[in-house]
């Protein structure tokens, strides 16, 4: 049975965990939002702080009319579509139904596998183990790109010079590395001011 069978077509995803918080990183820093976290990722990179998401084997394929359910129920009005990579599955279904509640709906992805779903907001994060296809490029809103060493400041041209001109531009620290790279990125973007600079702020909240 394949993968698409097991999970009905997208009526089934692996959920990891699905929660109301405030958004952390980039350019919907501090909104109030419903994250659904998807399980499996192939991406694997090695400062990653969601490591648990990456086998898909331990998060048993769950009904979306559940999630739905419960993003309704909430107060917030945006929805955080994460993973994991949370393109590696068919996400029509579930985000069809969270736009029949009048919902908005932002995807956090790496870009590395096709798309699919509804959108109302892309936030693209190019990973070098395993680079975004080239329609990722035109889907995104907003490219954040992790810096870990001054060689990232490259990568990050790389992608901005495929992105579409409305695309808005961000460098993150590692999170590990933040200490160390800061000043080069506050540097960087002071030298290069169309870019911004995101923090993980709610690590800084202490909230998930």
């Amino acid at each position: 049975m394949s993968n698409n069978e097991i999970l009905q077509g997208g009526e089934l995803l692996p959920l990891v965990e699905d929660f109301y918080t405030i958004q952390g990183e980039g350019f919907h820093t501090g909104k109030p939002a419903y994250f659904i976290r998807l399980g499996g990722c192939d991406v694997g990179c090695k400062w990653c702080d969601a490591k648990y998401t990456w086998n898909p084997k331990l998060y048993p394929p769950t009904n979306i009319d559940i999630v739905v359910r419960r993003a309704v129920e909430c107060k917030a009005q945006s929805i955080v579509i994460t993973g994991g990579e949370p393109l590696l599955y068919p996400l029509e279904p579930l985000t069809t139904k969270l736009k029949e509640q009048g919902l908005q709906i932002f995807l956090e992805t790496s870009g590395s596998h096709p798309f699919s779903g509804t959108f109302d907001w892309v936030c693209l994060s190019p990973k070098r183990k395993q680079p975004p296809l080239e329609e990722a490029f035109g889907r995104a809103d907003e490219l954040k790109v992790i810096i870990e060493n001054e060689e990232d400041f490259e990568w990050a041209e790389a992608n901005a010079a495929k992105v579409g001109s409305n695309c808005l531009l961000y460098l993150q620290p590692e999170w590990s590395r933040s200490g160390e790279m800061m000043q080069s990125i506050v540097e960087y973007a002071k030298a290069n001011p169309k870019w911004s600079i995101s923090i993980q702020s709610h690590k800084f909240m202490h909230i998930p």
